[in-house]
């Protein structure tokens, strides 16, 4: 055998390799398949044991995660630093009266402030944005904000309600089990339907509680980006003087920098 491999070289070298790796990585493929059969085969028997609300449970955890994971890619590309620096500059923009300026910086902007400062800036330029305006451009928004978190809501309270009724319907199989004849012939009857019982309602709480943090996070989401919204429609419609910049507001006397004294004032 040595003076073969001497002989032959490396490539005597690289094929007893090779004839020892192929069947070591078949062993391992093979194994990855009876794992992931063995997986499939357990979730069959755990949706079978937990009788047919389990499916409606089912369906429910897979719409509240993809939700989830909408909204959270939503929010991550409305909210994210680099996204808020260019929120905090028309903010400055539009205090300072520059409405060009801000809104070629909104045109680049696509989240909901972009679009609440171009609505805004439809307004004339000679003077100030109206409350009524800056409440519809706010609100024009609220929809994409709170979209789907009434359906993650529903899904935290409808979820355990499901859970119950699976409990219920256990309970009424055991007892239906031990009226039977067949109960002392066969206990595992009854186990079945206790089995049953615990399976929904544990299912039903997991469905719930995956869904009631990522709920809660998107809310205040929801509500900070609300927030933002509403200083951008401040920073519109603050007094302006004549070259279109901000007037400043004396709050000893809630009179605007440059408006005239009245006779009460100057008495």
């Amino acid at each position: 055998m040595n003076v073969l491999m001497k002989v032959a070289g490396p490539r005597v070298v690289a094929l007893s390799l090779s004839a020892e790796v192929l069947p070591q990585r078949r062993r391992n493929g093979s194994g990855k398949l009876e794992a992931m059969s063995g997986m499939i085969e357990s979730w069959r028997l755990l949706m079978e044991r937990g009788g047919p609300v389990m499916w409606p449970l089912l369906a429910l955890s897979v719409l509240s995660v993809g939700l989830c994971f909408e909204r959270m890619v939503f929010f991550w590309r409305t909210n994210r630093p680099g996204r808020l620096a260019i929120v905090a500059r028309m903010s400055k923009l539009l205090r300072a009266g520059q409405r060009d300026a801000a809104r070629q910086l909104a045109a680049t902007d696509p989240t909901v402030h972009g679009e609440v400062v171009m609505r805004l800036l439809e307004e004339p330029a000679d003077q100030p944005v109206s409350e009524a305006a800056m409440v519809e451009a706010v609100e024009s928004q609220r929809r994409r904000l709170d979209r789907y978190l009434p359906t993650l809501s529903t899904i935290i309270t409808a979820a355990p309600m499901l859970g119950i009724l699976g409990t219920v319907l256990g309970i009424i199989t055991s007892f239906e089990a031990l009226s039977s004849e067949a109960t002392t012939a066969d206990p595992r009857l009854v186990g079945e339907g206790i089995a049953q019982a615990l399976l929904t309602t544990a299912a039903g709480l997991v469905v719930a509680l995956i869904t009631l943090f990522p709920y809660n996070l998107l809310r205040a989401q929801s509500h900070r980006t609300l927030s933002r919204l509403e200083i951008l429609a401040a920073a519109a419609g603050a007094p302006r003087g004549a070259d279109g910049s901000a007037l400043r507001i004396d709050r000893a006397t809630q009179k605007t920098a440059g408006e005239p004294a009245s006779a009460a004032d100057l008495g």
